[in-house]
């Protein structure tokens, strides 16, 4: 077979399988080189007619065939549509339902719709497969059916939009991640350049004590070393003319010897050849307790706040500053998802914190803050719903407005604060019960709660002051060594 075929001149098309030129033209119109030639007769046999490029295009069109016979097997399908992909016809159904209104049982026209059993049926098939069944004639069906289906639509659609609300609260529930996470990251790293910067300060202070101390003792030590070297050169001078005058006539050397004896009157005191104490530098001073003296001295620039607040807590109308310690009443809303933790009818916001056993205590700048309201709440108190402050309702609080105070409780009675205060103490002792309010600057008390406490507490505060806002005072920071 192979013998037979005439060789393609030089310039055709090269052979599909390997690229090589003198390619043999088969009676199939394709062309191979004599390799692939015998290597496609020894895989499909030497009776094959065709070669690999035909008989892969048979097997495409078969198995893509058996593929749509699988699909649609018992489906009618329309005349030709294999046709058009060049499969031929596929199956044997080929033409549609002439008449599709008609029963296929009794020949009868399908005029009525069962309701139980959601088909179309005739009169016959009532009578004989759908007796006792609620049946009704096709335009009362379709009515009935899309009432039916308006009302499970109008649920979808309910359901529908309740996704794509969710779906847009997480979304800005991300893109409030997103801005957290960023202004997070600037302020770590503000604070830790700002420790950064007094670490380098600190360092920079250090080595310039200890080179001025060098500088000081290098140059006591330089001007005995020049004082001792002008000694030296005197003597050896001293030396140098003894020794001349020693091997001159006997009467030239009585005659100077006066001179010379005087020579060695010259004083050389011990202070001046001894060491003096003191005089290396004092490496204990610089090096002793090195990171210890940096981390007390570093308590003028660290702040401690007892309690932090939690932004995630606070309700719309609240601004918060950077260090979570001021909160500010503010007409503008800010952007802030409606999580779980945040209250929507109180102007409040929480400590970061859950306090339980022991005791607590922190100090708040209230200043001139027209309304206000401190204290502790219970790690369980409702926060999507508004309610008479109390503690029925797990709320311990001391109140400001117009110019009174007040402890909500059963009577909720105005109390008789003499001074009004700058700065007001919370003090909590969980295991003993008490919630005591007094002014910070002199311990006077204010009021005080008595309860039996069976959850931690939030710290809590409120401020609805437009021009003066609530501050938490940080407390002394000491290093202590024991």
């Amino acid at each position: 077979m192979a013998s037979d075929q005439p060789t393609l001149p030089p310039g055709d098309p090269v052979c599909p399988g390997c690229q090589a030129e003198g390619t043999l033209l088969l009676p199939c119109g394709h062309s191979l080189c004599q390799s692939c030639l015998q290597l496609c007769q020894q895989e499909l046999g030497q009776e094959q007619q065709g070669c690999t490029e035909c008989y892969g295009r048979d097997l495409f069109d078969n198995v893509l065939k058996s593929l749509f016979d699988s699909l649609f097997q018992g489906q009618p399908r329309r005349v030709g549509a294999g046709a058009e992909l060049g499969l031929g016809l596929i199956g044997e159904d080929s033409a549609e339902t002439e008449d599709d209104k008609v029963c296929v049982r009794h020949g009868e026209s399908l005029s009525l719709f069962c309701m139980e059993d959601e088909e179309l049926i005739c009169e016959q098939c009532q009578t004989e497969e759908h007796e006792g069944h609620t049946c009704s004639g096709t335009e009362e069906a379709v009515q009935e059916c899309k009432t039916e289906l308006k009302s499970a639509l109008r649920s979808l659609q309910d359901k529908l939009e309740t996704i794509n609300t969710a779906k847009q609260n997480w979304q800005e529930t991300a893109e409030h991640i997103r801005k957290q996470t960023q202004h997070a990251m600037r302020m770590i790293r503000a604070d830790f350049e700002k420790l950064h910067q007094f670490l380098r300060d600190e360092e920079a202070s250090i080595l310039t004590s200890l080179k001025e101390e060098e500088e000081q003792k290098s140059h006591k030590t330089k001007d005995k070393i020049d004082r001792l070297a002008e000694e030296s050169s005197s003597l050896i001078e001293i030396i140098n003319s003894t020794e001349e005058a020693m091997v001159s006539e006997d009467t030239e050397f009585l005659k100077n010897y006066k001179k010379t004896s005087r020579c060695f009157r010259v004083e050389c005191t011990p202070q001046d050849l001894k060491e003096t104490s003191g005089s290396l530098i004092d490496m204990a001073k610089h090096l002793g307790c090195l990171k210890f003296r940096v981390w007390e001295k570093m308590q003028t620039v660290v702040t401690y706040t007892p309690v932090i607040l939690d932004p995630n807590t606070a309700d719309t109308c609240l601004s918060l500053s950077d260090d979570l310690t001021v909160m500010r009443y503010t007409d503008e809303d800010q952007q802030v998802p409606d999580n779980p933790e945040r209250f929507c009818y109180y102007e409040c916001a929480l400590g970061s914190e859950a306090l339980g056993s022991g005791r607590h205590s922190w100090d708040v700048e209230v200043g001139d803050s027209s309304e206000w309201a401190l204290g502790v709440v219970n790690e369980s108190v409702q926060r999507k719903e508004w309610f008479p402050p109390s503690p029925e309702r797990g709320m311990w609080t001391l109140c400001y407005y117009r110019d009174h105070y007040r402890a909500p409780n059963a009577t909720s009675d105005q109390l008789p604060v003499k001074k009004k205060p700058q700065r007001v103490r919370v003090q909590l002792d969980w295991d003993a019960g008490r919630v005591t309010f007094s002014d910070a600057s002199d311990n006077t008390m204010l009021y005080r709660f008595k309860a039996k406490f069976t959850e931690k507490l939030y710290p809590y505060f409120s401020n609805t002051c437009k021009r003066h806002p609530l501050r938490i005072l940080s407390e002394k920071v000491a290093v202590y060594t024991e």
